[in-house]
């Protein structure tokens, strides 16, 4: 490939949301490195894929060496691999609190730190993190503190990263999504899902894929948490 083809790292792409970010990003011209636990070789030559746990600090060290080995650059991280578990509080076990964080923070952290550098280094680039809704407007019907502890750091972090960076080339963004059509929801769940939406129905994955896509090529955009939630963050 040629040096000037932009190069995007995505977490969590290998269903869902995340393999619904590799195509858009295939369809812009990128060439995308694809990581997570389960996730299988690509016939796509411009797709590189790198299995691990985005939790464990070595799954970072290999994405990253494998994108500057195969591609040269990085331009692009989004950070979409999360874990959402919804109980009562006291409810949670330790093993659960260890999962969220783990996934949730120090999957964040471990590869942000590292791709900054080398978005640095190609002039600027762009973080965007997957979020969710229930950050910012927390819902009686849908317990999830787990998620609001993890997902609402990455919320305060992103507009901080946009802050520090904001003179230096790289954006850092957030989507704040409500509840989505994802093999995460089982179907028998869809109806009572989309009432806790005021738009009545649940979100597709093509809705949280464009959101990306559009901050990817907002330019004069940073430091923004966009609210993909059918009007969850209004109100219910």
């Amino acid at each position: 490939m040629g040096t000037n083809q932009k190069v995007a790292v995505i977490t969590g792409a290998s269903q869902g949301i995340g393999a619904g970010l590799v195509e858009a990003y295939r369809k812009l011209g990128y060439a995308v490195v694809a990581t997570s636990r389960s996730i299988t070789d690509s016939a796509d030559s411009d797709v590189l894929t790198v299995q691990g746990d985005i939790a464990d600090a070595d799954t970072a060290d290999r994405v990253v060496s494998a994108a500057l080995e195969r591609f040269g650059r990085i331009d692009t991280l989004v950070n979409n691999a999360g874990v959402f578990v919804a109980k009562p509080f006291t409810d949670y076990t330790d093993e659960e609190y260890a999962l969220l964080t783990g996934v949730n923070l120090a999957g964040f952290f471990h590869l942000t730190r590292r791709v900054l550098p080398h978005l640095l280094a190609t002039g600027g680039g762009h973080i965007v993190t997957i979020t969710t809704s229930f950050v910012d407007q927390p819902n009686s019907n849908v317990p999830s503190v787990l998620a609001s502890l993890t997902k609402g750091g990455l919320s305060s972090a992103t507009k901080s990263l946009a802050i520090e960076y904001a003179t230096r080339g790289v954006r850092v963004n957030a989507v704040a999504p409500g509840i989505i059509k994802t093999p995460m929801h089982p179907v028998e769940y869809h109806d009572t899902f989309a009432a806790l939406h005021p738009v009545g129905r649940m979100g597709e994955t093509s809705d949280i894929v464009d959101a990306v896509v559009y901050l990817e090529s907002a330019p004069f955009v940073t430091g923004e948490i966009l609210h993909v939630d059918g009007g969850q963050n209004a109100g219910n």
